[in-house]
């Protein structure tokens, strides 16, 4: 049998559609492998939202051509949204065989067999259907704890500075009965948590004759599995997160108390030239309504500094809201102008990369002062814990994550990955809890 070698980049998602590549490879008569050097195919599922996360690729590319000329017959490969944005480049390098784009993975087996050196082969149409709904993801994840599930596909919203919509297509949303099947089997296999996947999963609808599935709908059902079985999601849009969905968490003790919530910016005059669909005010009034049905909810967040035209006002704005949230940990980035959005095409990328960088790590700084505050705010409470595993500092103690989110690390002699332990916190630094058996 021939081996497949996938490095995966970018969000959850991009995990999930690698074990779905895995799994269609499978049928073609590939196994998986970790290492590279045994190869017979090469791939990088990509990513595009950000320009290091492409610019990381093009290294890893020619990587994967040292590695090929000590076994000339291997194949190398690039899938994803790279895959799709940069097709005629990646072609034009003479450096891949396979350009094939994340609508399209089904295509695999044909497009492999008919490679030839002087013949590439390219897929990179998008789907207003494909959700790979049929085929059943080989688990990449090392601790079998914890499985990535997608619920949907694609995203409608355009937001401004974003390739989404440009490299994963329209929005669509995967037959809710598969969901709940795929979600039964990983529990039955020993999984213990399922984390419920789409670019904008409060936009999940589902319609057939018969019967109509929202989000929350879809999150009860999957809750309802069992009450051993924790259920997390992401990503939620603050334009669609609705009273249903943070009543339906609040009346599932295995719902995970936690958002991941994109605000990106503070200021409502930016929110509108990103096409965010939400204002300041909206923003802060679903926060409110979230604490307010679950004060122990976790938030977390993504903030862009140096969108363009901010000025320091706007700047000032996106502090102080994160001053008012509070919010647990967020992911943080200067703006990168991204060809094809409609920020590249309509508006200047005109704030300066040094003003960009020092508000990017005064953000940084905000950030950091927030999550200790919140994390020291655990001190004291008792916290069930889901093991995943040894801690990586001190194989002697273990480590996972509350429902809230946060990471612990605590001795607990005895317990094994994938147990529960109700866990007494002590201690904390701005990124982890730390704690002893209750």
């Amino acid at each position: 049998m021939k081996k497949a070698y996938i490095e995966t980049y970018g969000c959850q998602m991009n995990v999930n559609d690698t074990e779905v590549i895995f799994a269609i490879l499978a049928k073609a008569g590939y196994e998986r492998t970790e290492q590279m050097e045994e190869a017979n195919l090469v791939m990088a599922n990509t990513c595009s939202v950000r320009d290091n996360a492409e610019q990381r690729i093009w290294g890893r590319i020619e990587v994967f051509n040292q590695a090929r000329k000590k076994k000339p017959d291997m194949l190398v490969g690039i899938v994803g949204c790279m895959a799709e944005r940069l097709k005629d480049k990646l072609l034009d390098t003479r450096k891949v065989d396979l350009v094939v784009g994340p609508d399209a993975y089904r295509s695999l087996p044909r497009l492999l067999e008919a490679i030839r050196p002087d013949k590439p082969q390219i897929d990179v149409l998008l789907s207003r259907e494909e959700t790979y709904a049929d085929i059943t993801p080989v688990r990449t994840d090392k601790n079998g704890i914890s499985a990535f599930i997608s619920i949907m596909r694609g995203c409608n919203n355009v937001c401004s500075y974003c390739v989404v919509p440009y490299t994963r297509g329209a929005e669509r949303s995967r037959d809710p009965h598969s969901i709940v099947r795929e979600a039964c089997d990983v529990f039955q296999r020993g999984y213990k948590e399922v984390t419920l996947l789409g670019q904008n999963v409060d936009s999940y609808l589902w319609k057939s004759e018969t019967e109509t599935v929202t989000f929350a709908d879809l999150l009860a059902r999957v809750a309802s599995i069992d009450p051993a079985l924790r259920v997390r999601f992401a990503t939620s849009h603050p334009k669609d997160i609705s009273d249903e969905v943070i009543e339906t968490m609040a009346a599932h003790d295995n719902i995970c108390r936690h958002i991941h919530l994109p605000v990106q910016s503070g200021s409502s005059r930016m929110l509108a030239l990103m096409r965010r669909k939400y204002d300041r005010e909206w923003y802060l009034e679903r926060v409110a309504k979230i604490r307010s049905v679950m004060p122990d909810c976790g938030l977390t967040t993504d903030v862009i500094a140096g969108f363009c035209s901010e000025t320091e006002e706007d700047h000032r704005e996106t502090l102080s809201l994160m001053e008012e949230v509070g919010f647990d940990w967020a992911f943080m980035f200067a703006y990168s102008d991204r060809p094809g959005t409609l920020a590249n095409r309509t508006m200047q990328d005109d704030v300066p990369a040094d003003v960009k960088n020092r508000r990017l790590n005064e953000i940084i700084a905000l950030q950091n002062r927030k999550s200790l505050e919140r994390y020291r705010a655990q001190i004291g409470k008792t916290v069930t814990v889901l093991v995943e595993g040894p801690s990586k500092r001190n194989p002697e103690e273990l480590c996972g994550r509350a429902s809230n989110n946060m990471m612990c690390v605590f001795p607990a002699p005895g317990l094994k990955p994938g147990d529960y332990a109700q866990v007494l916190i002590t201690d904390c630094t701005s990124a982890t809890l730390i704690g002893k058996m209750a």
